[in-house]
């Protein structure tokens, strides 16, 4: 962030814009920036709302000094993302509009933001007690695994996918949003900072020394409320 050929991140983001969209009908800036959270790697995140696109696009681009995500819609394609964005529980563009500054305004970011806000107030959709099940059986399986392997390669990869599989379980059978990469974590913060610290705790206390019990102890209390550990009798599309 310490650049001098940088400009002001809210100033590079206007000088895009009046470049590349003097014509759109609105402009965002989000991400690390506006949340105060820039390094020293930080992009700069604009969404464009456009009424003139045929269909909406990505793209990375280099310019004023910053790397640039722009994320470019008309003025309805951005729904099917929110819808897209609901259902997978990732609220990736909802949240970009909801805490992104104002750059341009013709008169439609309000209700576009109002949209995003009414979205992420509301949750993901609450998971069945079969999808608890299914979810309940692949992290006992790949529980059963770490234990079980004597290969450190292999036990890296499997922890992982328990890290990513522990994540999901306890933010969504709470009603909460996920996320992935830096996001599962920040997600796991605002559910429950103390949980966060507890799973942190355990997944690099075995990264650092190869010591399982942690983990194992995590993903059991993990699992408890909801029946425990799930393998035998299990089924899967059976007829």
């Amino acid at each position: 962030m310490n650049d001098l050929n940088k400009l002001n991140p809210i100033e590079a983001a206007k000088h895009f814009i009046e470049k590349y969209f003097p014509k759109c009908q609105g402009a965002l800036l989000a991400g690390s920036v506006v949340r105060k959270e820039a390094t020293e790697t930080s992009d700069l995140d604009i969404v464009i709302f456009d009424k003139s696109l045929i269909s909406s696009y990505r793209e990375s681009l280099k310019e004023f000094g910053w790397e640039i995500e722009v994320f470019v819609h008309n003025l309805s394609s951005y729904k099917q993302f929110f819808k897209s964005d609901f259902e997978r529980a990732r609220p990736s563009l909802p949240r970009m509009v909801s805490e992104g500054i104002i750059l341009k305004d013709a008169g439609i970011i309000e209700e576009i933001k109002k949209e995003a806000n009414d979205l992420l107030d509301k949750g993901p959709e609450k998971w069945s007690e079969e999808t608890i099940k299914i979810k309940r059986y692949f992290m006992t399986d790949a529980l059963n695994d770490f234990i079980g392997s004597t290969s450190r390669a292999e036990e890296l990869f499997i922890a992982n996918t328990l890290a990513e599989l522990v994540s999901e379980f306890v933010l969504r059978t709470n009603g909460k949003w996920i996320g992935s990469s830096k996001w599962t974590v920040r997600a796991l913060r605002q559910y429950n900072e103390e949980f966060a610290n507890i799973l942190v705790e355990a997944f690099d206390l075995y990264y650092k020394t190869g010591e399982k019990s942690l983990i194992i102890k995590l993903v059991d209390e993990v699992l408890q409320p909801y029946g425990g550990q799930l393998f035998e009798g299990f089924s899967l599309g059976k007829m």
